[in-house]
C-alpha cells in the first residue's frame, strides 16, 4: 500500500497557514476555542482553493490547543486535500 498524493502546491499553503496560526499565543486562543472557519484563497501556484482552519481542545476544554489546517480545491475534494495539524501546549 502506497501512501495517497498530497498536491505540493495545497501542502505548501496548508503549511504558510499554519505557521501564522501558531504566531497566537495559547492564552489569546483559549478564549476562542473551539472555533474554526473556511475561505477562499489562492495557492502559491495561483489556484484557488479553500482553507480551513480550525482550533479545537486536544482532549479537554482548557488544555492543549489542536490546530488543524486543510487546503483544498473545493468541498467535493476535500480529501484530496492537503491537512497539517499541530498543538499548542497551555502555558502556565
Amino acid at each position: 500500500m502506497t501512501d495517497a498524493f498530497v498536491d505540493p502546491d495545497f501542502l505548501a499553503m496548508a503549511e504558510d497557514e499554519l505557521k501564522r496560526a501558531l504566531t497566537l499565543k495559547w492564552r489569546e486562543l483559549s478564549k476562542i476555542t473551539p472555533w474554526g472557519d473556511t475561505f477562499e484563497g489562492i495557492s502559491p501556484d495561483g489556484r484557488n482553493v479553500e482553507v480551513e482552519r480550525n482550533y479545537l481542545w486536544a482532549s479537554a476544554p482548557g488544555g492543549d490547543i489542536l490546530v488543524e489546517i486543510a487546503v483544498f480545491s473545493g468541498p467535493s475534494r476535500y480529501d484530496a486535500g492537503a491537512k497539517v495539524s499541530r498543538l499548542i501546549p497551555k502555558t502556565a
